[in-house]
């Protein structure tokens, strides 16, 4: 639990974030704050520890405190902000024990759902996966790292798409959520993004080759990788995580 607002945390609470504006969301006044406050979130636009004002926001995005609030709540009930009493709320600190949880889920779905994919691929379904690969390619060259992550995650739904049971993606994001932000930390590190791409291609050949097995052990060294990175970032950068 967060109790006091480090200098590190000061230091970037003193920099306003640029939110994404509203016109960019669908759906009610409350539901486009929330997706654009989640969104500067999952990014690290707003840093974990780091505190959100209300009024900057109210201000920024030209609303009353009232759909903010709706919002803070929404992102509470997520755990990716903790309200404190008299002190404030801020954006919750990365959580190891949450990350290895959701890393398992996460590695549990991934891996039955390559299984069966391989089983039951399709050659459009292939070239949806090739063609995928070929703008991650693009995006590497380019530099493009948040573009890429785009795609990388794009390129799991597909796969998880192809099993056709349609609330597998919807669990898999649920159980990813904290993953995904603290993957942010790793993106923007050139090899890593090299080192998945060629990950993300042992997978697809895999699934072209209609191997079961080889896309079970290529998807699991793939996702493994991303627990190993950051246990060694909590140990350089351990004012982003919980102590707890």
């Amino acid at each position: 639990m967060l109790t006091i607002e480090t200098s590190v945390q000061k230091a970037a609470s003193e920099t306003l974030v640029q939110l994404t504006p509203l016109s960019s969301y669908n759906g009610t006044l409350s539901s486009r704050v929330y997706h654009s406050m989640k969104d500067a979130i999952l990014s690290l636009a707003y840093q974990p520890g780091q505190i959100l004002r209300k009024g900057e926001i109210c201000e920024q995005l030209d609303i009353s405190r009232s759909p903010v609030s709706e919002a803070v709540t929404r992102l509470a009930a997520e755990g990716l902000v903790d309200v404190i009493p008299q002190a404030g709320t801020f954006v919750t600190r990365f959580s190891m024990a949450e990350i290895r949880e959701g890393a398992f889920l996460r590695e549990a779905l991934e891996i039955a759902a390559v299984e069966l994919v391989a089983k039951t691929i399709t050659d459009y379904q292939v070239k949806l996966l090739q063609r995928n690969l070929r703008v991650q390619q693009a995006l590497v060259d380019d530099l493009d790292v948040q573009g890429f992550y785009q795609f990388d995650s794009e390129m799991h739904n597909l796969i998880l798409s192809f099993t056709n049971y349609r609330r597998l993606a919807a669990m898999s994001q649920t159980s990813w959520l904290q993953v995904n932000r603290a993957r942010q930390l790793i993106l923007p590190n050139p090899d890593r993004v090299a080192d998945t791409l060629a990950e993300h291609r042992a997978i697809v050949s895999a699934l072209q080759a209609r191997d079961p097995k080889t896309a079970r052990k290529a998807t699991k060294k793939h996702l493994g990788q991303l627990l190993l990175h950051l246990e060694a970032i909590e140990i350089d950068r351990p004012d982003l995580f919980d102590k707890q």
